[in-house]
């Protein structure tokens, strides 16, 4: 018993360390990083002002950041911001009529595509919501750049003096046919430089997220050409992030050798630009918690990968690829196909993405973190059950239960042994009172009594040992996974996601104020303190005055603790906790051993004499 007090104060002591942490260092360093956030937000919309849309023509841009800049030998990728990409103030309606657009209508996605660059910057997702309230605004994606938020993706090319103009950012394709991109009609667009090369884009989506991208370049002119394609992905604001260690929210990628890149916001702005090796298969992109943005270059053929930040003028993000370039001789085509994702990280439709496209590792793009063997095969248990259920919240309950019956032969086996370590507790106490303050002559004769006895006296850790790595996996399915974010349980927990809305300090509602928010206990929360209290109290109250505190305050300090966690995370805790006094009590009744609960429980009520045995209720 005493190697278990020691080891649940361990347990205790860390679990108080990690609420210093998050209360000392996690909390302020998120209300900083959103305070300066939104400080630099008022200081670019009181600096800068809307500035007039690019006019439609196929002329093009000056600046000298672009591909078709007015010398026509640029060789690196666009940096820098465009004239519409500098306005900040403008709303979403007048962004979109700024440029001739083609309608986006998908079962997933709606929106619109920008013919000014053939850019990505107008996309709501139509399956999520911002709130569980199911009249609040759709989730809006990508924006176009001259708003507050700019957020866009686009495809196109670097030239030479030989190419001539190629299209950018700011060339104006020509649709050829109905300007609507669905499942079952693409888009083809082209355009034409003044030395002869066509320039051919066919663009078509799934009922999905991805946009396929089949550009075609075929040189009419009488010299051989060659042009490289590229590839970008920006972000013209930071976005506020929940700062949680457990998850990885900025500029991410799968880049040959290299692996997989979680670049932090910090991060690239530390450095400014973040270059793998170059590789010939991979993904890149921004990524949040629940949606994400990647680009898929044609696999198999070279290109460099650059992560970026900008801090001259207009802050911003950017993850970019360049590939080789091709050669297009007179007279021939050139065929490239690249590919978008902009949507909800749904773990199906990522992993049918990889299979089906061949990438290069692109479940990474949810961050099952470095126990993946532990974390997917949970969301797979949670995701089977969901679809038996038809509720998360059955399916956690569900999915406890199996976990309770597939270690209940290791879990039978330690509580017997802390049945029988009861067993013997008097003779312990003989040991203790013989030998006083010998503590070498006490654990030798224990060690002694545990060999005679045949007993374990660290088998009791193992299902504490077992419930952490659980609690953790499960933690991390029900943070980062898209399918738990607003999925209802019944009555008052609406988002699984979410800690429980109600708090003990209004009385559930009932006295209309709004407590801060480490006050906010919720009935869950509450019950998962008191099954734990049960839990501990069915063993005997620890002798000593430091570990019965210890074991007295720890269900409090959890409570609290566990309070602004997901609600589904503390109902798992709370029914496992159940499951786990249900196990104790059937198994410690066939081993003859006494239940102590009952008897400590009196105690706490009972007035307690004074007397060496009387800490902390000790009946």
């Amino acid at each position: 018993m005493e190697q278990n007090r020691n080891f649940f104060i361990a347990i205790g002591l860390s679990v108080l360390i990690l609420i210093a942490w998050q209360f000392l260092y996690v909390s302020p360093k998120i209300e900083r990083e959103r305070a300066a956030q939104e400080a630099l937000q008022e200081q670019q919309a009181a600096q800068q002002t809307p500035q007039s849309s690019q006019p439609s023509s196929d002329t093009p841009s000056t600046s000298t950041d672009l591909p078709q800049a007015s010398t026509t030998t640029t060789t690196g990728l666009p940096g820098g911001t465009t004239a519409s990409e500098s306005a900040t103030t403008v709303t979403r309606e007048a962004a979109l009529d700024q440029a001739v657009r083609i309608t986006i209508d998908t079962p997933a996605l709606t929106g619109s595509l920008n013919l000014a660059g053939a850019r990505f910057d107008d996309l709501k997702l139509k399956g999520y919501r911002e709130t569980v309230n199911p009249s609040s605004p759709i989730i809006e994606l990508l924006s176009p750049a001259s708003m507050q938020e700019g957020y866009f993706a686009e495809f196109a090319y670097v030239g030479n003096e030989q190419s001539g103009r190629v299209p950018g950012p700011d060339t104006v394709w020509r649709v050829d046919g109905e300007p609507k991109l669905t499942p079952t009609t693409p888009v083809e667009m082209t355009w034409t430089n003044e030395k002869g090369l066509t320039f051919a884009r066919t663009v078509s989506v799934d009922e999905n997220y991805m946009f396929t991208v089949i550009d075609a370049v075929t040189n009419n002119s009488d010299a051989t050409v060659s042009v490289a394609p590229y590839g970008r992905i920006t972000r013209l604001y930071k976005p506020n992030i929940t700062g949680i260690y457990v998850l990885h929210e900025g500029l991410i990628g799968v880049i040959g050798e290299d692996g997989l890149q979680e670049i932090d916001y910090d991060d690239v702005e530390e450095d400014h630009t973040i270059k793998p090796a170059k590789a010939s298969n991979g993904w890149m992109g921004i990524t949040d918690k629940y949606w994400a943005t990647a680009l898929i270059p044609a696999q198999g053929k070279p290109f460099e990968t650059r992560f970026s930040y900008f801090s001259d003028g207009r802050p911003r993000y950017q993850t970019d690829f360049l590939s080789d370039a091709i050669t297009i001789n007179a007279g021939q085509t050139q065929t490239m196909e690249k590919h978008l994702f902009a949507g909800a990280k749904q773990v199906p439709i990522i992993d049918a993405y990889e299979k089906e496209f061949d990438i290069e590792k692109f479940n990474k793009m949810i961050d099952w973190g470095w126990f993946h063997f532990i974390t997917r095969p949970m969301f797979w248990v949670l995701d089977f059950f969901y679809n038996f259920f038809g509720n998360f919240g059955l399916a956690i309950l569900a999915t406890t239960v199996l976990l309770k019956l597939f270690f209940f032969p290791l879990a039978n086996k330690s509580y017997k042994s802390m049945a029988n370590m009861k067993k013997v507790q008097p003779k312990m106490e003989e040991i203790k009172a013989k030998y006083g303050d010998d503590r070498q002559a006490q654990q030798k004769a224990m060690m002694e009594l545990y060999k005679k006895e045949k007993i374990n006296p660290v088998a009791g850790c193992w299902p504490v040992l077992l419930q952490i790595p659980v609690f953790f996996a499960l933690y991390k399915v029900l943070y980062i996974t898209i399918e738990m974010r607003h999925a209802p349980f019944f009555g008052w927990i609406q988002d699984l996601s979410a800690p429980d809305p109600t708090t003990v300090f209004n009385l559930f509602g009932l006295i209309p104020f709004d407590p801060p928010s480490f006050l906010m206990i919720g009935v869950w929360p509450l019950l998962m303190g008191i099954t734990m209290f049960l839990q501990m109290r069915m063993n005997p109250t620890p002798p000593d005055p430091t570990q019965a505190m210890i074991f007295t305050w720890m269900p409090v300090v959890f409570t609290f603790m566990l309070a602004t966690f997901p609600a589904g995370l503390v109902i798992y805790w709370a029914w496992n906790n159940f499951l786990s006094i249900m196990q104790q009590g059937v198994i410690m009744k066939r081993q003859g051993v006494k239940i102590e609960l009952w008897d400590n429980l009196v105690g706490l009520i009972k007035k307690k004499p004074k007397g060496p045995d009387s800490t902390f209720g000790r009946s």
